[in-house]
This record gives C-alpha cells, sequence and structure tokens, in this order.
C-alpha cells in the first residue's frame, strides 16, 4: 500500500480506506430486473392511456394516426375498448424492454467489474518471483 501514497494529491489524507464508500458501492448495485421491467411497463402503459385519452376526448378528427399502433398491438383501436388492450400490450412490451435492459446492465458490469479486478489482482501479483 506504500506505494499508493506516492499519487496521492496535496492536501489529501495518508490513510488509505479499504472500504468502498457508500456513493460507490450504490453506483456498482446491480439493478431489480423486475422492478426496473415493472417501471418501464407502467410508464409505457401510462403514456399510451395518455395519448389514447388525449385522442379519444379532445381530438375528434385524428392528427395522429394512433390506429396504426393495432400493426403492433393485436386488438389496439383509438377507442374505450382499445385503449385497456393497449394498455396491456404497451405494459407487457414495456416490461420485457425494462427487464431486458437491466439484464444487460447488469450483465455489462458484473463483466467490466470482473475485468478491472482480474487487472489489478494481476498488476499486484507481477513481480511475486522477485521476493522468492
Amino acid at each position: 500500500m506504500n506505494e499508493m501514497k506516492d499519487i496521492l494529491l496535496p492536501g489529501e489524507s495518508d490513510i488509505i480506506e479499504d472500504e468502498v464508500p457508500l456513493v460507490a458501492a450504490l453506483l456498482f448495485a446491480p439493478i431489480d430486473k423486475r422492478a426496473f421491467g415493472v417501471a418501464i411497463g407502467a410508464v409505457s402503459m401510462l403514456l399510451l392511456c395518455l395519448v389514447t385519452l388525449v385522442e379519444l376526448t379532445l381530438d375528434p378528427e385524428p392528427s395522429v394516426n394512433l390506429a396504426l399502433l393495432s400493426q403492433y398491438f393485436a386488438g389496439y383501436s383509438v377507442t374505450w375498448a382499445g385503449l385497456l388492450v393497449g394498455a396491456l400490450w404497451a405494459f407487457g412490451i414495456g416490461f420485457g424492454v425494462g427487464w431486458l435492459t437491466a439484464f444487460l446492465r447488469n450483465l455489462v458490469l458484473a463483466i467490466s467489474l470482473f475485468l478491472l479486478r482480474s487487472r489489478a489482482e494481476l498488476s499486484e501479483s507481477r513481480d511475486f518471483l522477485d521476493h522468492i
């Protein structure tokens, strides 16, 4: 640990802590896939409901052709019943996208931390034969 004292900035403490600060630990904490999927699904559902409600109540002549969403969401139409069908579709697709996003983020983070830790351990043990 003495080699770390050579790279300290002026005014920094000479004591090197072994613990990771709470902020850094939270930064590298994995995201709960189910919770992130539910959050993204709920936001997607609310957005689709809001857009459909605005289209149904405020604008009798469609300015945006929301009926094209029926190509992606089977059973969706710009009606009150279609709003419920679209909400279910939007939640399902949003959940899947959110879950996959959290999974991929956790995977990339785990691989990055593994490589970083492996490189650090390798650099620490690079000269172990010099001590024999």
